[in-house]
């Protein structure tokens, strides 16, 4: 179903914006605590509140999770999109690399989440990934592998309502 008009069917959007930042070869990860207790490593990102822009929110969004100030943004990297029918909802991501930051690592996230992170390589990060969901892990390995072009899209499907017993394919 196309963005336009999910509401009216329904349907809930959800749009999320996601960072790459990357130092010396290593990118940012974050380990964020899920409702069932598992751990989940992912680049850091979150929710696009009203009257947000992407960038904006995610720039907010680094700040609460890592302590890190990012001055500037790529154009999008890659965008996700995943339809899950049977909650009725779409989620949107925007990807973006930061360009220009600075600060320390500090975990002091105001939603409870984000509990530590690190910057890894890539051997590290794939492995990380292995705890993150289908349409976080693929399109970022892609990054890390130097498989994507800039503006790549990847659609998802995942059926089911449970997390941990969703079907995920790729369209």
């Amino acid at each position: 179903m196309p963005m336009a008009g999910l509401e009216e069917h329904g349907w809930r959007e959800w749009r999320v914006a996601g960072a790459l930042i990357e130092q010396g070869g290593l990118l940012l990860l974050v380990a964020n605590r899920r409702r069932g207790g598992e751990l989940e490593w992912t680049p850091p990102g979150g929710v696009i509140d009203p009257g947000e822009t992407s960038t904006e929110a995610l720039a907010r969004e680094v700040r609460e999770e890592t302590g890190l100030i990012v001055e500037s943004w790529t154009s999008s990297v890659y965008e996700v999109s995943v339809e899950f029918p049977d909650r009725c909802t779409r989620l949107g991501v925007e990807v973006f690399m930061a360009q220009s930051w600075h600060g320390s690592m500090l975990f002091e996230d105001p939603d409870g989440i984000v509990e530590e992170g690190r910057f890894a390589d890539p051997d590290e990060s794939s492995a990380l990934l292995v705890s993150a969901p289908v349409w976080v892990r693929e399109p970022v390995g892609a990054w890390l592998g130097g498989a994507i072009e800039p503006g790549a899209r990847f659609e998802y499907l995942a059926t089911g309502t449970r997390p941990g017993e969703m079907t995920v394919e790729r369209r």
